[in-house]
């Protein structure tokens, strides 16, 4: 199950999110060539991903931000940047441009702080932008709860598409993160799930002004949680819609 899109259209270019996107994937594929050379391959990480023992011991702190730039794996890169892609251009067009760049650079780091304060003497390097969109994902809750997302259920060749409100999927995917980080040990599983909750805490955070200067409570009340203009036209997709039932 994973989203497809929102409801949510931008006012302006969100070229931020689009750099940011062009960023992670120029790096990809820089990285490509040394995933043939073990020993090269290791010579990058240990430079530029993040290891919370090293960085615990005072060393290596740029990785906090050059480990956001890098994926283990096409699927990681995939699904981290159709995040991106679906959340980011709304706060791109509330915030501006620089300021988003700042605020998505800030959850970033402090998902990775998040992420070294659990378990600091960890030297499993971390890499991803799971982080820094966990940030992007808590800002966009905060200002459109009740804006729509359309999801894609895949179970073997049963595909559907159903539509939820964001603070209910948003609201799923912390709660999710929040069980598997209990339930694993740091990143021992593979996952920095702390890191992700670190983000998506931080988004929260440094979108409050914004909130709060657009009137708080008032302006959900205003806007009943749903972006304040128009959803404008959604594309027909072919994928069936999961039917309503009516209830007797």
């Amino acid at each position: 199950m994973f989203p497809i899109r929102d409801h949510n259209p931008s006012a302006r270019t969100p070229v931020v999110t689009y750099a940011l996107i062009a960023a992670n994937v120029l790096v990809y594929l820089a990285m490509l060539p040394a995933a043939q050379d073990g020993r090269a391959l290791y010579d990058i990480y240990n430079t530029y991903a993040l290891v919370p023992a090293e960085f615990s011991a005072g060393y290596d702190r740029w990785t906090l931000l050059t480990s956001a730039f890098m994926h283990g794996g096409i699927l990681h890169l995939a699904g981290n940047m159709l995040f991106l892609w679906i959340f980011g251009d709304n706060l791109e067009d509330q915030m501006g441009h620089l300021p988003y760049l700042g605020f998505y650079l800030a959850a970033g780091m402090a998902a990775g702080l998040a992420q070294v304060g659990i378990d600091p003497t960890s030297r499993v390097p971390m890499v991803g932008a799971s982080g820094a969109i966990g940030g992007v994902l808590g800002g966009y809750m905060l200002l459109f709860p009740r804006a729509r997302v359309d999801m894609l259920l895949i179970v073997g060749f049963f595909v559907r598409m159903f539509t939820l409100p964001a603070w209910m999927l948003l609201g799923f995917w912390l709660g999710l993160q929040l069980v598997l980080g209990l339930a694993n040990t740091g990143a021992e599983g593979g996952v920095a799930y702390w890191a992700h909750v670190g983000g998506f805490i931080a988004g929260l955070i440094l979108t409050l002004p914004l909130w709060l200067r657009r009137g708080g409570g008032g302006y959900w009340s205003r806007t009943e949680g749903r972006p304040p203009h128009p959803p404008g036209p959604v594309p027909q997709t072919r994928i069936p819609r999961v039917p309503r039932r009516k209830s007797r």
